[in-house]
């Protein structure tokens, strides 16, 4: 009874903050200095948040699509929130796409096609989300509106201190931020897949 609780109990709060760290994920649109190094801890972030509650979810059921399932509860949760941004005027196009969708169907792929092996789910699967997550993000920020129209149109009164603009430091993160956010993904992603099947062990 107390695990199953404690289950129920951290699916939720790992999807809420889950929600909490994405609703943020768009905002690298609006600082163009700072946009693809934004781009490439967003989606670093992303890959850990879904890969640690898909990995725990699909292994406490043993249900290959659950990680899907999860990224679903993640995706919904996402435009709830991002619901009032669109009541407020902004574009509909700003509301995040489902970007951890296809990512997680991946894990799943990884769990059903090694027969349920969880040390093939933490390997295979986490490259695989790892990887794939910040090319799919990359197709998010292309098929909203124009970044610096976007801005203009909607400033915003305040700059967290963390995001003030600064010269770009070109070399840096601006080369290729999809190969960045997948590089370290790919090798972050495994560590926290192998949390999330922990979890389920303890």
């Amino acid at each position: 009874w107390l695990r199953r609780c404690t289950h129920y109990l951290f699916i939720v709060v790992v999807a809420v903050n889950s929600t909490l760290l994405t609703i943020n994920a768009g905002d690298y649109i609006f600082y163009t200095d700072w946009a693809w190094t934004s781009f490439v801890v967003f989606s670093i972030s992303q890959t850990l948040m879904l890969v640690v509650g898909a990995t725990y979810y699909l292994t406490f059921t043993g249900v290959p699509g659950t990680a899907t399932y999860y990224a679903l509860i993640m995706t919904v949760y996402t435009w709830i929130a991002k619901g009032a941004w669109f009541a407020l005027g902004y574009p509909y196009d700003f509301i995040v796409t489902p970007v951890w969708l296809p990512s997680a169907m991946l894990l799943d792929l990884a769990y059903w096609a090694t027969k349920k092996n969880k040390h093939s789910l933490i390997l295979f699967g986490g490259v695989l989300c790892g990887m794939s997550l910040p090319l799919f993000n990359m197709v998010n920020p292309i098929t909203v509106a124009d970044p610096l129209e976007t801005a203009f149109k909607y400033p915003r009164p305040t700059l967290p201190p963390y995001m003030t603009p600064i010269e770009p430091q070109v070399g840096k993160f601006y080369n290729s931020p999809v190969a960045l956010g997948a590089g370290a993904g790919a090798v972050l992603a495994c560590t926290f897949a192998a949390l999330g099947c922990k979890l389920n062990t303890w």
